[in-house]
């Protein structure tokens, strides 16, 4: 019985020993591959939500800025003008605030990882490599601010190029807007992975508030003659 107990103790001692040398020198790796995937499809939905909602902003800025200059001009001329300096000027300052805000994160995670690479004696680790190589690019991020901001602020524009009645034109302003947050809205939603329906509703009723409020203001302005 006491070789058969030593034997049984000397065939499951290997076993005890070889299980965690197999756990921490193999099954990382295939881990670390998965978190990889992982983060890379977070990244990639989070620059589609972020373009999704810079084309919102686009959309509700140029839409409402219309509606206000077609609230006091009946000219489709002067819609049409104002319409375009709000693309520019919006996408401008969207390209330049992105840039701003992601330039400032790469140095804080940059620096952050210098730090950490100091404290090891100088050696990168991989996960330090790794970790450098996913930093965003505050030029990609500053662009692709600025074009979804353009592609939203391009159908307002758009839809009263080719309308030349002013009170239809200021109907079709506002209803492709409306179309155009219901889809803006429903396209978040999925990558936000919130509910369709209160997610379209409340992007929709925020572009109204937005529109209205610019039209009544400008309007109330320009009916006393400022």
């Amino acid at each position: 019985m006491s070789s058969l107990a030593h034997k049984t103790n000397y065939e499951t001692s290997p076993n005890h020993v070889e299980i965690p040398i197999h756990a921490n020198g193999v099954e990382p790796k295939p881990r670390q591959e998965d978190e990889e995937g992982n983060i890379d499809y977070s990244q990639r939905a989070q620059w589609l939500r972020a373009a999704v909602l810079g084309a919102n902003d686009g959309l509700v800025s140029v839409a409402s800025l219309m509606m206000g200059v077609g609230a006091v001009k009946e000219n489709i001329n002067a819609m049409l003008v104002a319409g375009l300096a709000g693309l520019i000027a919006g996408a401008c300052s969207m390209a330049i605030g992105e840039f701003v805000s992601v330039y400032t994160q790469y140095d804080i995670e940059r620096a952050q990882i210098e730090g950490a690479n100091n404290i090891a004696a100088g050696i990168m680790s991989e996960e330090a490599q790794r970790v450098k190589q996913k930093l965003p690019d505050p030029f990609q991020a500053a662009l692709s601010s600025a074009l979804a901001f353009s592609v939203g602020a391009l159908l307002p524009l758009l839809a009263a190029a080719f309308t030349r009645d002013y009170k239809i034109r200021l109907v079709v302003v506002a209803s492709v807007a409306s179309l155009a947050l219901l889809v803006f809205g429903g396209v978040g939603a999925m990558l936000g992975k919130t509910p369709l329906g209160k997610s379209c509703l409340r992007v929709l009723i925020g572009g109204w508030i937005a529109m209205a409020i610019t039209f009544g203001i400008t309007k109330s302005f320009g009916s006393v003659g400022l």
